[in-house]
């Protein structure tokens, strides 16, 4: 079976073509004119080990909220499309990731009732030109079309980017653990027999 997905999205502000394979090798193309948000893409898929493409235009001359928003909504419906019924996967997946004086912990679940949790202060309000709240923005939208359950904790550190990565490096391998297929789960992981 393969876990795939494109997803395209135009709007009168983005213009957006994502391809997510789940059982990658962690490569990844992107074009995006958000160039901190290229970079945790980036981290994203290769502690993932997802293969990632994305090929993104947006109205970067107001400022990078409507790219980011709407790539982190691409992503998030790739994902549900990809697992389709989520059958024999683990379901829930948990990662810390240090980054330098960064630790980040993100646990997901697979749940299809969306949440996002995120305690997290960011010491700086840019990483470069990319605005630090767009990470929220990013992650409740992601969380929102994934159908997941998200939390996200910064145990603690005072690199605004380093912060960052470790969380994207953490959804990574998080996503990578609750979307991996266990051979001792027979059907839908839930008491419900559904998602």
């Amino acid at each position: 079976m393969v876990r795939s997905a494109e997803i395209k999205r135009k709007t009168s502000e983005t213009d957006i073509k994502l391809k997510l394979e789940i059982d990658g090798d962690g490569k990844s193309e992107l074009a995006t004119p958000v160039p901190f948000l290229t970079h945790m893409l980036d981290a994203f898929a290769r502690h993932g080990q997802f293969n990632l493409f994305v090929n993104a235009n947006g109205d970067v001359d107001i400022d990078g909220h409507h790219t980011t928003e709407d790539i982190g909504i691409c992503l998030g419906q790739a994902f549900v499309n990809a697992l389709g019924d989520k059958r024999g996967i683990k379901r829930y997946g948990n990662s810390f990731v240090p980054m330098d004086e960064a630790l980040a912990q993100v646990v997901v679940d697979l749940s299809n009732r969306p949440h996002l949790e995120i305690r997290a202060n960011f010491p700086s309000q840019k990483v470069g030109t990319f605005d630090t709240e767009l990470v929220h923005e990013f992650l409740w939208k992601f969380a929102l079309e994934a159908r997941m359950n998200l939390h996200v904790i910064v145990h603690y550190g005072q690199n605004t980017h380093h912060i960052i990565e470790a969380i994207f490096k953490a959804l990574g391998r998080a996503l990578d653990e609750a979307t991996t297929i266990d051979p001792r789960i027979k059907g839908i992981p839930s008491t419900k027999g559904m998602l």
